[in-house]
């Protein structure tokens, strides 16, 4: 049995990819998170908001992955618990080489400079940081290898891992790696963020780095408010590297390092009466943040009227969990869910739903 990638022109990978099994390089409590998040969503979107009927066919879906086969099986994972009636002969994913999803439109130098930038930053404070530097010598005398590979290879990921599974740090002959150190690291993780937020080269490295993601996304928000009926769901299957400049490049500067299973989602809504209305709530972790986004936050939150056609109008509470009242008479047109999976190391993906009805009512 086998699921069909289409590959990126520009991609090595072979245009089959066998199924693979979840145990080869996904936790099984990924797989568990994500069949549970496709239940979930299940409930919401299928069965409450009628997403895609029992005849669902190819044409309705967009689905994309990174080079990463931990990617391909979190988007299938959900997609077996959130499909009705799922179907393997329907599913066709695409293969993206690119982890910020950028296709045809990669060569940019000034988003490589200001990414260049802001490693010369990170440097720079990690080296003035004693602390830091002396738990990573005590790290690597521990594992057995020289500091300077243990710095390069980023161990918060590996340390998250075993602290989200609940797992014991590693113990050699020469020690174990305890909780003091994932203090460390984590309290500097903490200050980067902070810092990152003040010098603002992140924030235009990404806006430039995920252009061509939002811009897909916006284009497809207009041919559903045109009435276009294909691609009711769109799932992009990425990394924390995808979400993080997808979070900066919005303003949305809460929401810090994205957890394990996280989610980032945009909706199109349609007014009922006014069906050239079109109207945007933005989502992460099932709590409206459409007014921390830097286009938004100086419209009137509580307002009944939108600012214009495809800008956000508030959808408060958990949105994920019920409908609020001045959205009834309104119908979902387009969401979009980017998720973080429990594996190896920090990944996930995006959703792209896309809801069509005349009324929730």
């Amino acid at each position: 049995m086998s699921v069909t990638i289409q590959t990126h022109k520009n991609s090595p990978e072979p245009s089959q990819w066998p199924l693979p099994s979840a145990g080869f390089f996904e936790s099984l409590l990924g797989v568990v998170q994500h069949l549970h998040n496709g239940q979930l969503l299940r409930e919401i979107y299928i069965k409450k908001h009628k997403l895609l009927s029992s005849d669902w066919t190819a044409k309705h879906l967009y689905l994309e992955t990174t080079g990463k086969s931990r990617t391909l099986q979190s988007g299938l994972a959900l997609l077996y618990t959130f499909l009705p009636d799922f179907d393997w002969k329907k599913i066709n994913i695409k293969h993206q080489w690119s982890t910020i999803f950028c296709s045809g439109s990669c060569d940019c130098p000034m988003r490589n400079h200001y990414l260049e930038e802001e490693q010369r930053r990170q440097y720079s404070l990690r080296v003035k940081n004693s602390h830091l530097e002396r738990t990573y010598v005590d790290m690597a005398k521990i594992v057995g290898i020289p500091t300077r590979q243990l710095r390069a290879s980023n161990p918060i990921d590996s340390m998250l891992c075993h602290f989200c599974h609940n797992v014991s740090f590693p113990c050699t002959k020469n020690g174990c790696i305890d909780i003091e150190h994932f203090k460390v690291i984590k309290t500097h993780q903490l200050e980067d963020e902070r810092e990152r937020q003040e010098k603002k080269l992140y924030f235009w490295y990404a806006l430039l780095a995920i252009h061509p993601l939002l811009n897909q996304t916006v284009n497809r928000m207009q041919r559903i408010a045109e009435g276009k009926k294909e691609e009711l769901f769109v799932l992009y299957s990425a990394h924390d590297v995808t979400l993080s400049p997808v979070l900066s490049a919005l303003g949305i500067t809460e929401a810090r390092f994205p957890r394990f299973a996280a989610r980032l989602v945009f909706e199109l809504w349609q007014d009922g009466k006014k069906p050239r209305e079109h109207f945007i709530r933005i989502l992460y972790n099932g709590f409206d943040v459409t007014f921390q986004t830097l286009f938004c936050r100086e419209h009137n939150m509580h307002s009944s009227k939108p600012m214009s056609a495809l800008h956000p109008l508030l959808c408060p509470g958990a949105p994920e969990r019920s409908v609020p009242e001045d959205h009834l008479g309104k119908s979902v047109c387009l969401c979009f869910f980017l998720l973080l999976g429990v594996m190896g190391t920090t990944a996930g993906f995006t959703l792209l739903l896309s809801l069509h009805r005349k009324s929730l009512l």
